[in-house]
């Protein structure tokens, strides 16, 4: 009998510009998110091709020399991807397939493929489908070959499998019809939204694998899935939630990434109509990244976008467990680890003058729990009274986890 082969990761290059727009300590921090996104899609970096140029060519992204230089070594490696770090035009996508006789993803391709590999509902399916059909309309004269399309793996999943399929009037027919029906499921939804009475709604909001899911699992006593990979969570979770007494909902939501397809905002409607009628938001963010403060403008610019940037908010940093940090002084072998940082400590950080409720914790090791459970009731008991001013004395706060442990 033979045995069962493991997981075969595809062999992959990634590319990237230092522009006017973009130093090459923000290319830095792109090319690490889009390794973790290759990685979380099924492909294991190589090398990681650079350029200084004041904007991306017109024709192939990258000056020719550097196109060569990319081809040679795609070639002389068994390469069978290169993937860009900005969405690419039509011709250049064409172009660059010319040239490189290999499998050219764009930043956009490769969340679409990994929204494609996470999707489990038939309403997230639907929505990620859609995404992909609208990213392949214009693109239609580049297609890979029918050798690559049997062959498969990244950025094949999804529409455009047969040549039949590239033909615009379907794709056109196709995305009007998934249209449609995401149209009948978002009022389905909203209707849902409507019956759930008036208990007071809360969402998670972060980037991505900044631990939501984690978090709503503690919080809710629920199994959600949760993984250390971008994009673990796509379907919208909600739950209800019981602290000191007082019920509410808890959504979790999709995570935010930077420059997130238009295509996937504009598709992914209804799950962000979760954050836009919510009560109270919880942002999320991974203290350990050390591109956090960037993490956290992205999250604002999209609340922005979705106008939901107004709403309260609770400021939750996670991940004090995994913060490390850089000694100064080279006598120093204190390991760099959380240890040295209290939560006193934390509390005289800058984050801590946020113009929101903050509050750090781990939510793997339940680290501070109870003052972020406190919190959080203190914000959600608000909106409450706000809304039944005279029925909050029917709650009385307690820590629901002791609760438990004096049973």
């Amino acid at each position: 009998m033979l045995e069962k082969k493991e997981h075969q990761y595809e062999k992959a290059v990634l590319v990237g510009l230092v522009t006017k727009d973009q130093d090459e300590d923000k290319l830095k921090e792109y090319m690490d998110e889009l390794e973790f996104l290759a990685y979380t899609a099924g492909a294991t970096v190589e090398r990681r091709f650079t350029q200084k140029l004041s904007q991306p060519d017109s024709r192939t992204f990258v000056g020719s020399g550097k196109a060569e230089e990319i081809r040679d070594y795609v070639k002389e490696n068994e390469i069978g991807t290169v993937i860009f770090d900005d969405e690419l035009s039509p011709s250049q996508l064409k172009n660059l397939e010319r040239e490189l006789e290999v499998k050219i993803l764009d930043r956009t391709n490769l969340i679409l493929d990994i929204f494609a590999q996470r999707a489990q509902t038939s309403y997230a399916r639907t929505q990620v489908e859609l995404a992909q059909y609208e990213y392949l309309l214009p693109r239609l004269t580049r297609m890979w070959t029918h050798l690559e399309r049997q062959r498969g793996g990244i950025g094949m999943r999804g529409p455009g499998e047969t040549e039949i399929e590239t033909d615009r009037r379907i794709i056109r027919d196709r995305i009007s019809l998934l249209k449609d029906k995401l149209k009948t499921i978002d009022k389905q939804m909203a209707t849902q939204r409507n019956n759930r009475g008036k208990m007071v709604r809360v969402a998670l909001v972060g980037y991505t694998n900044v631990g939501k899911s984690t978090l709503m699992n503690a919080l809710s006593k629920s199994e959600v899935f949760a993984e250390n990979k971008l994009f673990a969570t796509l379907d919208t979770t909600v739950r209800k939630v019981v602290i000191g007494n007082l019920p509410f909902l808890l959504t979790d939501t999709v995570g935010f990434i930077r420059k997130l397809p238009t295509q996937l905002v504009e598709s992914f409607k209804s799950t962000l109509d979760e954050v836009r009628e919510a009560d109270l938001l919880i942002h999320v963010v991974d203290i350990s990244h050390e591109s956090f403060e960037d993490h956290i403008a992205s999250v604002n610019q999209i609340l922005q976008e979705i106008d939901a940037h107004r709403k309260p908010m609770v400021m939750i940093f996670n991940k004090i467990d995994d913060f490390s940090y850089e000694k100064k002084d080279e006598d120093d072998l204190t390991p760099a680890t959380r240890k040295n940082i209290s939560l006193d400590e934390w509390k005289k950080t800058w984050m801590a003058k946020s113009k929101y409720p903050t509050v750090f914790i781990s939510a793997l090791t339940k680290e501070n729990f109870p003052e972020m459970k406190r919190l959080i009731y203190d914000e959600v008991m608000k909106i409450h009274i706000s809304r039944f001013p005279y029925n909050d004395f029917l709650f009385e706060y307690f820590d629901n986890d002791e609760e438990e442990n004096n049973d």
